[in-house]
C-alpha cells in the first residue's frame, strides 16, 4: 500500500487543480470580476502562508536586501499579478477545459526560456535534442489548434449542471463570434509565458534568498497589494467586492488555502518520493478530469478542437520530458558546464514545485 501512496497523491493533486478551474469559472459565471477574485485569492493565500513562514522559518530567515526585495517585487508583478489577472480574463472568454489544456504547455515554454538563457542546451544531432525541439513545435501547433479550430461540439455527458446555469448560452455566444475565444486563447498563452519567465528567473533569485517559504510568502504579500491596486482601479462597484455565503466565497477560500497550501506540501512530498519527472508527467490528468467535471458541474460544451489541441499539448509535454530524461541518462548532465548544470537543477526544482496548473492558472 505504501508504494501506491504517491499515485494516490498525484491524483489528489490534479483533482485539487480541477477544483481550482471549476470554482474559478463558477465564480466568474456568478458575476464575480476576475480582478477582484485574484486579489481575494492572493489575500487568502497571504493569511494562510505568512503565519506558517514566521513559525517555521522566521528565526532562520536570511536578511533581505533592498535589491533582492526589488527583484521580488518585479517578479511578483509580472509572474503573479499580471499572469493571474490575464489568465482570469482568458478564463472568462474561454472554458475550464481549454485552460486545463493550455496549462500543459507551461513546462515546454519554461524549457524554451531556459534554452534562451543558456540554462539548457539542445543538440539537434541526437534523438533527445530532436524530441525537445519537436515538443516545442507541437506545443505551438496545439495552441494554434485551440485558438483557430473548434469543430463540432461533443455530446454533453450531463444535461443538468450543478453550477453555471447560463454558461452554455454564454459559451456558444463566444464560440460563434470567434474573436472572444481566440483572444482568450492568446491571453492564456501570454499568461503562461509570464509564468514561465517567472519560474526561470526565480531559480536564480533563490540563490541570493534560499528561504523558500519566506520567499513564497513575501511574493504572495506583494502580489496581494499589487492585485488590490489593479482591482480597485478597474472595479469600483462596491457590490462586486461583497462576499456572501456563495460560490464566490467558496472559490476564494479554496484557491487561497487548499491550492496554495495543501498542494504545495503534497507536491514536495511526491517529488521527494518519486522524483520531479513523475510529478510533472501527472499534469495531463487535470485535463481529463476537467473535461468530465466541466460538463457535470458547469455544463460546458467541449469542442473537438479543444480535445485535439489538448492532445497535442500533452504530446509536446511528454516529448520534452522524454528528451530531458534521455539526455540525463545518457550523459548525466555532462553536456553542460558546472555552473549551467547547477542552474538547470535549480530551475528544475522550481519548475516541479511551482509549474503546475494550480500555480499557473489562478
Amino acid at each position: 500500500m505504501g508504494g501506491k501512496k504517491p499515485y494516490f497523491a498525484v491524483i489528489l493533486i490534479q483533482s485539487m487543480y480541477v477544483g481550482l478551474f471549476m470554482l474559478s469559472k463558477a465564480a466568474f459565471n456568478d458575476g464575480m470580476k476576475s480582478y477582484v477574485f485574484v486579489f481575494y485569492r492572493q489575500a487568502a493565500g497571504t493569511i494562510f502562508l505568512v503565519p506558517l513562514a514566521i513559525i517555521l522559518e522566521g528565526k532562520n530567515a536570511p536578511p533581505l536586501s533592498f535589491v533582492t526585495f526589488c527583484k521580488m517585487f518585479m517578479l511578483s508583478l509580472f509572474g503573479i499579478t499580471l499572469s493571474f489577472n490575464i489568465s482570469g480574463i482568458a478564463l472568462v472568454y474561454t472554458s475550464a477545459t481549454l485552460v486545463a489544456a493550455i496549462c500543459n504547455s507551461l513546462p515546454v515554454i519554461t524549457f524554451a526560456f531556459a534554452v534562451l538563457l543558456r540554462m539548457e542546451t539542445v543538440t539537434l544531432r541526437t534523438a533527445p535534442g530532436i524530441a525537445k525541439v519537436a515538443g516545442v513545435m507541437v506545443c505551438i501547433a496545439g495552441v494554434m489548434t485551440l485558438a483557430f479550430y473548434k469543430g463540432p461540439y461533443l455530446k454533453p455527458l450531463f444535461h443538468h449542471p450543478l453550477f453555471g446555469f447560463h454558461l452554455i448560452q454564454k459559451h456558444q455566444v463566444h464560440a460563434s463570434s470567434g474573436k472572444g475565444w481566440i483572444m482568450g486563447c492568446f491571453l492564456m498563452l501570454i499568461s503562461q509565458t509570464f509564468w514561465s519567465l517567472w519560474i526561470v528567473l526565480q531559480g536564480r533569485l533563490l540563490k541570493s534568498y534560499p528561504s523558500k517559504l519566506i520567499f513564497t510568502s513575501l511574493q504572495c504579500v506583494l502580489s496581494a497589494i499589487q492585485s488590490f491596486v489593479v482591482a480597485i482601479a478597474v472595479e469600483r462597484n462596491f457590490y462586486q467586492w461583497k462576499l456572501g455565503w456563495n460560490v464566490r466565497l467558496l472559490a476564494v477560500v479554496y484557491c487561497g488555502i487548499v491550492v496554495t497550501g495543501v498542494t504545495f506540501y503534497l507536491q514536495a512530498w511526491v517529488i521527494e518520493k518519486k522524483g520531479p519527472v513523475f510529478q510533472t508527467m501527472s499534469s495531463p490528468l487535470a485535463l481529463v478530469i476537467t473535461i468530465f467535471c466541466s460538463s457535470f458541474l458547469l455544463g460546458e460544451m467541449v469542442s473537438l478542437g479543444s480535445v485535439l489541441g489538448g492532445i497535442l499539448l500533452v504530446g509536446s509535454l511528454y516529448s520534452v520530458l522524454w528528451g530531458k530524461s534521455k539526455e540525463e541518462n545518457m550523459n548525466d548532465g555532462g553536456c553542460l558546464s558546472g555552473a549551467a548544470e547547477q542552474e538547470c537543477k535549480e530551475v528544475k526544482e522550481v519548475v516541479t514545485t511551482y509549474c503546475q496548473p494550480s500555480s499557473i492558472v489562478m
